[in-house]
């Protein structure tokens, strides 16, 4: 078939930039049909919010902020064990071992910083374990009844704290709210919806609405 395509295109040369054209449009039109093309397509971005909203506190590796209350049990010492909240500085303060710096580690890498502590002359084969017993506290201005800081709990949507903080005005928009991440220079903008959670030490600014 292709010899005889060649054949003919020297008989007659007018044709041969019609048939490279036919070519490259076949081409073309297989790979719209193809599985790259439409993997391709799934890739292209559709979200106009930056950032969906949908992290939770327990999603990926949650980092310690100041308010956050670790709970650290250190197996078979009672003494050296019990509930500590990260200060201001960032640290929180242990029987014997003092003053350890957490902002911004996960529970994890506290219990490793914990029992490198612990090895140097206060346990010989220490077991630590630290989790969260109370997350930071989250902030709500703007238009809602009662602005103002209110107890963390995980999973809750934007439209639940504005129930805490006492429901939204009449003024208030309907469509988008702000946060402000407690690891983020800036705040976002997010839609008001239930699909919408916040995290510990978010700081929340509903908006008035335009009318």
């Amino acid at each position: 078939m292709i010899p005889e395509i060649v054949s003919n295109m020297k008989r007659r040369p007018g044709t041969a930039a019609l048939v490279i054209a036919a070519m490259a449009l076949n081409l073309f039109l297989g790979a719209c049909d193809s599985p790259m093309g439409d993997r391709r397509a799934d890739l292209t971005p559709t979200a106009t919010i930056p950032g969906n909203g949908s992290e939770t506190a327990t999603s990926g590796e949650y980092r310690l902020g100041t308010g956050d209350k670790v709970r650290i049990v250190v197996f078979n010492e009672p003494a050296l064990s019990g509930e500590f909240q990260v200060d201001d500085s960032g640290t929180v303060s242990l029987p014997l071992v003092g003053q350890i710096k957490a902002l911004g580690m996960t529970p994890r890498e506290l219990e490793k910083q914990l029992t490198a502590k612990l090895k140097v002359g206060f346990v010989r084969d220490p077991k630590v374990s630290a989790e969260i017993s109370n997350y930071r506290p989250f902030y709500v201005i703007g238009e809602v009844e009662k602005p103002g800081e209110f107890q963390y709990r995980n999973g809750l949507s934007i439209l639940a704290a504005g129930a805490i903080a006492g429901g939204f005005t009449y003024r208030a928009s309907r469509s988008k709210v702000f946060i402000k991440r407690a690891a983020e220079p800036f705040e976002r903008e997010f839609t008001l919806g239930p699909q919408t959670t916040i995290l510990p030490g978010d700081v929340i600014r509903v908006p008035e609405r335009y009318f």
